[in-house]
């Protein structure tokens, strides 16, 4: 059986009040559109479509990837209509699934339970029942019931006081026999209260055809709200974080506070992690067994290897690079690594110290207010507070090496490209620029000079 998916993202989204396409709009770091589409990727789809409209340009460049199809609503007249502009580029005589994209976070199963109800014959809604279902289309169903067939959808401006007294509601999603769908929406007309074509009027018409019309209730009620409001997407964001934090404790991840957490991309985690408040995850993270991450730290496309502690106030970013912090690693507080840091196990990287591009070797150490990086630093070195890599000459990023047992006093500056052999020491307030040999003392400064009788300037009153 073919199977089209449709999914509408054409509306302007006033209640936004923003410039930005409502589709486009984040939750955990990523569009509520791409959420809708990253669910599908699961499904048999033969097409994809995604329907545009207000900001179509910047929707299309946004969600862009192969095999995924757009059809344009200009101007926008309902859903109806949305799916009029689909119909030419629907595939086979199987099953259309209709999702919105203002509807992030729908299911795989839920979706697949709507394409196995419909099986090519009947139209499948997909309700939900709520204490309040204002907005809701209500679902007429054969006697006034709660579970006979369905007859009609009355969509909430239109309904009478007694159909809006009724609970279930439609959420706007269906499946539905891909030629019996274009047969029904050219058949769609706008005389109603909005002026608009809708889609739901096609159950009605499946209805006098004699297509079973089916109404499949939404397991919960997070599955199908939807976001129309900046105060709607901040719920949902929170029931979204609340769910994984969920998730992660029944996987044995202890949570200082589960209602302080964010996570925006996929945090996978070891036996016995321990993760503090208001941390927040992004991109793809690793934490090793035994792991344990102080309050407000910002992790971002990093492995984290078993019994690292991150302290508190770090920020880890990896980017494109990653971030790779060893077994044993002591991190922070208020440490930033960057994309390309690779520390091997018990590095120390302490209080306001930055690591880019830079390999350091177990048990190297660079405790206080330093920089390293593009380098590459051996095994047991010691940084010393206030030290620098001078890595950029102005047009060009060049590498430092440094030796095992290296020591480096304060306050030094390292300009690179240069080497340190191992076991070599620099004399604290040194600028290196030339190699230093294995063993030697380097120290590069100016003579102390001690004037005595010197007095100091005074203020001129």
């Amino acid at each position: 059986m073919a199977l089209n998916i449709v999914i509408m993202a054409a509306g302007k989204g006033t209640r936004m009040k923003s410039a930005l396409p409502k589709v486009l709009h984040k939750l955990a770091g990523r569009s509520l559109l791409q959420h809708v589409l990253s669910m599908t990727d699961g499904l048999p789809a033969q097409r994809r479509i995604v329907i545009t409209g207000h900001g179509a340009e910047q929707v299309e460049a946004a969600v862009a990837a192969p095999a995924l199809q757009f059809v344009r609503q200009m101007p926008q007249l309902g859903t109806g209509h949305a799916i009029q502009q689909a119909v030419p580029a629907l595939e086979g005589e199987g099953c259309t699934l209709i999702l919105n994209g203002d509807v992030p976070l729908i299911k795989p199963a839920t979706a697949q339970r709507l394409v196995a109800a419909c099986g090519g014959q009947a139209l499948v809604l997909l309700t939900i029942h709520l204490e309040d279902p204002t907005g809701y289309g209500r679902i007429i169903r054969e006697g006034g019931g709660s579970d006979g067939p369905v007859q009609a959808i009355v969509e909430h401006k239109d309904a009478t006081p007694a159909q809006r007294a009724i609970a279930e509601g439609y959420t706007g999603m269906m499946a539905a026999p891909t030629g019996a769908l274009k047969r029904w929406v050219s058949q769609l007309s706008n005389n109603n209260v909005q002026g608009e074509y809708y889609l739901t009027d096609i159950v009605a018409m499946a209805v006098a055809e004699g297509v079973p019309v089916l109404g499949v209730a939404a397991p919960n009620e997070t599955e199908v709200l939807g976001v129309n409001s900046p105060v709607q997407l901040a719920d949902l964001e929170r029931r979204f974080q609340r769910e994984q934090a969920l998730d992660l404790m029944e996987a044995g991840v202890r949570l200082a506070d589960p209602a302080r957490l964010d996570i925006r991309g996929q945090l996978r985690c070891g036996q016995d992690v321990e993760i503090d408040v208001n941390c927040v995850f992004e991109g793809q993270v690793s934490l090793g067994d035994g792991v344990r991450i102080g309050a407000n730290c910002v992790i971002r496309n990093a492995e984290i290897a078993a019994g690292a502690r991150i302290h508190e106030f770090t920020h880890i970013d990896g980017e494109k690079l990653g971030v790779k912090v060893g077994e044993g690693a002591l991190i922070g507080p208020f440490a930033r690594l960057r994309p390309g840091a690779d520390l091997g196990a018990e590095v120390h990287i302490g209080n306001f110290v930055e690591v880019k591009n830079s390999t350091l070797a177990r048990g190297a150490k660079a405790n206080h207010l330093a920089y390293l990086g593009d380098a590459t630093v051996g095994e047991r070195v010691n940084y010393g507070a206030g030290s620098i890599t001078a890595n950029y000459d102005g047009a060009n990023k060049h590498r430092t090496e440094i030796g095992a047992d290296v020591h480096v006093g304060s306050n030094c500056v390292l300009i690179a490209p240069i080497t340190i052999g191992a076991g070599a020491t620099i004399g604290g307030g040194s600028t290196i620029t030339k190699p230093v040999a294995s063993g030697e003392l380097s120290v590069a400064r100016g003579k102390q000079l001690s004037i005595s009788g010197w007095t100091r300037p005074t203020k001129k009153r």
